[in-house]
């Protein structure tokens, strides 16, 4: 720690053991430990200490305290000193790494770059050091969305892993790319990848958590793949292979012996991270699905595991994870018939977004999306086009970008009167040609809304032509939403034209689906079917019951409306611009009325 060769003076061990001690009091006594490290420099230190007390006061300046100016000096200081000392390769690396990391914090990041490039340049010969700075580097891209960049570093760190021997490194490198490649929907890359990496990870033969750390990876990849692409049916053995993963690294202890190859001391996420990844998923699969209560669960798994994690780890990840679990639970609740909770889960998306201006720049779309279904939900349709068209000016997602545009559709349609934006949307999600995203669940969902529309438009064969094909793409994939939704409407299409036997074959299955998803609307709409049939084919008893049925539905959604609209969270629908509200004003009570449900 002082020169090179010689023991530490017995003051410079005195007062770092008081620094020490004073940074892991309880509470923590920063300013004590400050005043003991910036000690260190009355005693004039050699360049060695003089350094690396500059890294240590940087590190507790930058993560204790709010004088950015002294820790960015101090940091500054150690990165300086110590590349011109030699054989002293951790305080050199670790002063790039933590000022980059600084840099990146207070937006400066063009000065994080030069520092990691210069470090990853002269840090070949240390293994470890090495692959740290150049998966930096690259996350420093990727959240620039310079994917291309970040792919190429990525790139360069498999490699040189390969050399150096390290096949589980080279196969987080190569995973981390794949990740990307994924975002970028570059597929024809990814599948040929993805096939690489499933030989190297089956092959790798090592520490058994690290093993299964890169099997979870690989699988949610595989699994994020294909609910991308809207093919919840053929997911499944993916997810169960993946759930299987997830129990056999929690039975595992992490006391394992450490790799030998320091280009090896990686972990790609802690075990309880992966746990509440996998639930993640999970509750992603069941919400597309149509499973909304098993999306329940392992959503209240999820946040009960995140809440207790946030209580000792700052780890932004988790924040995301949070994030993602809410949005996935309001899309099931605006099903279910729960939009009060909707809405206030809503705005604590809103308020995890406001802690977090990285978070809400990457989901104020999604947000705005989540708000515009609400709207729908309630009957705000004017909200509903301006939650819609804010979310689409904030998105280059392409399957986030559709599926806003699907919803701006029905909008439309049910508004009746916007025939020329109508048009001008259907175009440009033409599911017989040029559809804009490989989505198998997007492509059903814009037959319906075809079928919808032609519906209205009481063009019912070429209604009927579209829902049949809703229909097989939907059972082609166990959608069980679109099937019920296909179902109830091909029932009404049926109903109208007098065919009562074939409305009946529609409709009854239709219930039965909505019942078990649960959807709250298309039990609403097939109860006043079935009791419209039964009357009309004279079945007394069972058009009662029916009706029975419609007016229970019809009084638990009239009371959950007054109770969403008289929340004062529900003024969030006229918010479309910059950063949601902090606090909202209460509401006299519900101004928007039930209106006629589809």
């Amino acid at each position: 720690m002082a020169a090179s060769t010689e023991a530490p003076e017995p003051w410079y061990l005195a007062l770092l053991g008081f620094a020490e001690h004073f940074r892991t009091s309880s509470p923590p006594k920063i300013r004590l430990c400050v005043h003991c490290l910036q000690a260190v420099f009355q005693f004039k230190p050699p360049p060695r200490v003089e350094a690396r007390t500059h890294l240590q006061l940087g590190s507790v300046l930058y993560r204790h305290t709010k004088n950015s100016e002294l820790a960015q000096s101090h940091l500054e200081k150690a990165w300086f000193i110590s590349q011109q000392i030699s054989q002293f390769e951790d305080v050199k690396f670790e002063a790039a790494s933590i000022l980059s990391e600084f840099y990146c914090q207070q937006n400066l990041v063009d000065s994080a770059k030069p520092v990691l490039r210069k470090a990853i340049q002269i840090s070949q010969q240390t293994p470890y050091w090495h692959c740290r700075l150049l998966f930096q580097l690259a996350q420093l891209h990727a959240l620039e969305k310079d994917l291309v960049s970040a792919c190429d570093l990525l790139g360069v760190g498999a490699e040189y892993a390969r050399v150096m021997g390290s096949e589980y490194t080279r196969a987080l490198f190569l995973l981390s790319k794949g990740m990307l490649l994924l975002m970028e929907r570059k597929l024809s890359e990814v599948h040929p990848l993805l096939t690489l990496c499933g030989t190297i990870v089956e092959n790798w033969q090592g520490n058994p958590i690290q093993k299964e750390s890169l099997r979870v990876f690989f699988l949610v990849l595989q699994v994020t793949h294909y609910l991308d692409a809207g093919q919840v049916k053929s997911v499944k053995p993916c997810l169960k292979q993946l759930q299987q993963c997830i129990q056999t690294i929690s039975t595992l202890h992490d006391d394992e012996i450490l790799p030998t190859n320091p280009a090896a001391l990686f972990h790609w996420l802690p075990k309880e991270h992966m746990c509440v990844l996998v639930y993640l998923v999970t509750v992603m699969h069941s919400m597309q699905a149509g499973y909304l209560e098993k999306a329940q669960k392992y959503t209240d798994k999820a946040l009960m595991q995140l809440e207790k994690l946030k209580m000792l780890d700052s780890s932004p990840i988790l924040s995301t994870f949070q994030v993602i679990l809410l949005e996935h639970i309001i899309m099931c609740r605006l099903v279910t018939g729960h939009k009060a909770t909707a809405l206030q889960e809503i705005s604590q998306v809103c308020q995890l977004c406001q802690q977090s201006p990285r978070l809400f720049t990457n989901h104020a779309a999604q947000l705005h999306t989540l708000l515009g279904l609400y709207c729908i939900s309630v009957n705000c349709m004017d909200n509903a086009e301006a939650q819609f068209t804010a979310a689409l000016q904030m998105t280059t997602h392409q399957e986030l970008w559709t599926f806003i545009v699907t919803n701006l559709a029905s909008v439309y349609i049910r508004e009746g009167n916007r025939h020329q934006e109508l048009y001008s949307l259907l175009e440009r999600i033409n599911p017989d040609h040029n559809f804009p995203v490989s989505s198998h669940c997007l492509r059903a969902a814009a037959f319906y809304i075809r079928g919808l529309l032609s519906f209205f438009q009481g063009r019912y064969n070429e209604a009927k032509r579209f829902l049949r094909e809703t229909l097989k793409m939907s059972n082609a994939e166990d959608l069980n939403r679109l099937t019920a939704c296909s179902l109830v409407l091909l029932g009404h299409i049926f109903f109208v034209l007098g065919n009562h036997r074939e409305s009946n074959n529609m409709v009854v299955p239709a219930m039965q689906l909505a019942s078990k998803i649960p959807d709250m609307s298309v039990q609403l709409w097939s109860s006043a079917l079935l009791k419209d049939l039964n009357k009309a084919c004279g079945n007394t008893m069972d058009a009662h019951e029916a009706a029975q049925m419609h007016q229970n539905f019809s009084q638990q959604l009239l009371q959950d409306h007054i109770a969403a609209c008289s929340l004062p969270e529900h003024n969030l629908i006229s918010w479309t611009d910059g950063l949601p509200p902090v606090q909202f004003q209460p509401q006299n009570g519900p101004t928007t009325s039930l209106g006629s449900l589809l």
